[in-house]
């Protein structure tokens, strides 16, 4: 079997591409789900892992409010970049003053005491101090910024996915270790009655094989147990509801196994890939690209805005009391504004803009090394799970062996049956610490992939 590269699995952008098409055609899909009482399709066939992966991308929960905080990161985004978009505004009033309020300049005169105007103008910002076109790049980061901590998102739900998937068929392994242990022990017990009946052995061996077996069976009962938990787990993740006429067990078949493909990867590349992925690190460093440009907004109020405008008008006439004799035409213009002095406002946000500038630096100088710890201890966990793996290889074989040459001495007069016992319990534990080992090695693997950023999706077969 070839290794199983990590540093050749798809980059971040192939991802970014699927989440984008989940982003629109999933809510759809998923919402008609999450509200059905009837058990999914899925639950009817066997379901590999790249299915369970698909699923938790299309239902989950937790992505499902990542893809609206993503769509509020838009609206955000357009805010941001209102500022450099023209504006048509339109305005009007009417007024109605008494009469004793109103003054002539000669007697007889007469003055109009209603009054209205209305007009409706395009407002375009000319200059605002360098704020137009750190608007404009803002915009961009926060939407930028927003799908990485989405990807961020997809990628410890997948991973947490991916690990619950796991969990089942250890369970399930687990279930058919106990069974056998309680199968095997089962087959003493009724061979040392007979022998007890034929009278070759004492009421003791018949005990001490009741003892095993009632030992056994709570541990069955266990497992079955954790693999309902598991199953529970893993149905949650991938955004299922429960019919409410479903007690325990869950119909979920799974089709993958533990066995996982090896895969030769080396430390520093591992951090220099880390590094280089993780879209942890990239939404730090697009914070501070944007904690730059509020420095650059902060510091546009010490100098003038300057804003044109062209519209068109109409109020009454002034010349006479008829509301309906109006006056219009069109107006165009400018308009500056500019705090010569604003009480150190402007110094104050300056100020704040820098140290928030400062400190986003510092959070990714920060990830950047919890990053690298990371990677060291998912590999160092790798390599640990990698060498019992290896160390397991034959111990099964050998304790299925030593149980057959146990019965075999047994049934000869030449072994007694505390030693078919203890080869009985020592290829239990093999059998144990083998799947345990797999599982072991099959976490150890998507921890890692998940620290150096290679979470691409295995797709549906």
């Amino acid at each position: 079997m070839n290794d199983h590269c990590i540093g050749a699995r798809p980059p971040v952008r192939t991802l970014a591409v699927l989440n984008l098409l989940w982003l629109l055609l999933a809510p759809v899909v998923s919402g008609a789900a999450a509200n059905s009482t009837n058990p999914p399709a899925w639950w009817q066939r066997p379901l590999s892992l790249a299915d369970a992966l698909n699923l938790a991308l299309q239902q989950n929960r937790t992505i499902l409010q990542s893809r609206q905080n993503v769509e509020a990161a838009t609206g955000v985004s357009l805010q941001t970049r209102a500022v450099t978009i023209p504006k048509i505004q339109s305005s009007g009033s009417y007024t109605d003053t008494d009469r004793r309020a109103l003054e002539a300049f000669y007697p007889g005169q007469v003055i109009d005491r209603q009054n209205w105007s209305a007009n409706i103008q395009i407002v375009q910002s000319l200059f605002e101090g360098g704020r137009l076109l750190s608007a404009v790049r803002a915009a961009k980061l926060i939407k930028e910024q927003a799908l990485l901590e989405h990807q961020t998102l997809v990628a410890d739900t997948l991973l947490a996915t991916r690990i619950a998937y796991y969990d089942v068929l250890l369970a399930h392994q687990q279930i058919v270790v106990r069974e056998a242990s309680v199968n095997l022990l089962t087959q003493e017990l009724q061979d040392e009655q007979h022998r007890y009946d034929a009278g070759t052995v004492p009421r003791f061996n018949v005990l001490r094989a009741e003892v095993a077996v009632a030992n056994a069976r709570p541990l069955l009962i266990r497992a079955r147990n954790t693999h309902r938990i598991a199953q529970s787990n893993l149905a949650q993740l991938l955004g299922d509801h429960f019919p409410r006429e479903m007690w325990e067990t869950i119909p979920l078949h799974l089709s993958d196994s533990l066995a996982t493909a090896p895969v030769d990867i080396q430390l520093p590349a591992a951090i220099v890939q880390a590094l280089e992925r993780r879209t942890e690190l990239e939404a730090l460093r697009k914070s501070a690209q944007l904690r730059q440009e509020d420095i650059i907004t902060a510091r546009s109020g010490r100098l003038p805005s300057l804003q044109g405008f062209a519209g068109w008008g109409w109020r009454d006439s002034s010349l006479t009391t008829d509301l309906s004799d109006t006056a219009d035409g069109w107006q165009v213009g400018v308009r500056m504004n500019w705090y010569i002095f604003d009480g150190l406002a402007t110094r104050g946000k300056v100020a704040q803009a820098k140290a928030a500038h400062e400190r986003s630096r510092v959070e990714i100088d920060d990830a950047s090394s919890r990053i690298e710890l990371e990677v060291r201890t998912t590999y160092t966990v790798f390599i640990s799970a990698r060498e019992v793996l290896e160390s397991q290889k034959k111990v099964q074989e050998q304790a299925e062996e030593a149980l057959r040459l146990a019965q075999s001495r047994a049934a000869a007069g030449t072994a007694t049956q505390l030693d078919v016992l203890t080869a009985e319990t020592a290829l239990t534990e093999a059998r144990t610490t083998q799947i345990q080992a797999e599982y072991d090695y099959a976490v150890a693997i998507a921890r890692l992939e998940r620290a150096i950023g290679a979470f691409g999706t295995p797709q549906t077969d």
